[in-house]
């Protein structure tokens, strides 16, 4: 829950480096959270268009930005450009790069993006 909340404070933030337990676990939460709101949608009958639920879009609009920003910080782990997350605009293509990236290891020691967060920082 740690590794959630850590990238929920982080709500705008696009500089620095994220590693692979803390993106995959932000993932994990949202997934559980979205399919326990989407079942309260059906329950409650909160269905406001379609199959979409009132709370799980709410739910949705609402960890946009984190995880656009949580994103962006993965690929500043793989030493990539955030502009890399474009790749999602190629139909099933882009996903599947975008999703073996997220699985590989980050770049050992500091990178152009900043400190490896797997590492303290060295002091001077």
């Amino acid at each position: 829950m740690n590794e959630y909340l850590s990238a929920l404070k982080q709500y705008g933030v696009i500089q620095g480096r994220c590693r692979r337990k803390t993106y995959w676990l932000f993932v994990l939460v949202n997934i559980l959270v979205s399919v326990v709101l989407t079942v309260l949608d059906t329950v409650l009958g909160f269905n406001i268009w379609h199959d979409e639920g009132l709370l799980s879009t709410l739910y949705s609009l609402a960890i946009l930005i984190p995880s656009i920003t949580v994103s962006v910080r993965r690929l500043h782990d793989l030493d990539r450009s955030g502009w890399w997350l474009l790749l999602i605009l190629l139909p099933f293509i882009g996903t599947l790069l975008l999703l073996i990236y997220f699985c590989f290891k980050g770049s050992e020691g500091p990178n152009r993006f900043g400190d490896d967060p797997l590492r303290a920082p060295a002091h001077s």
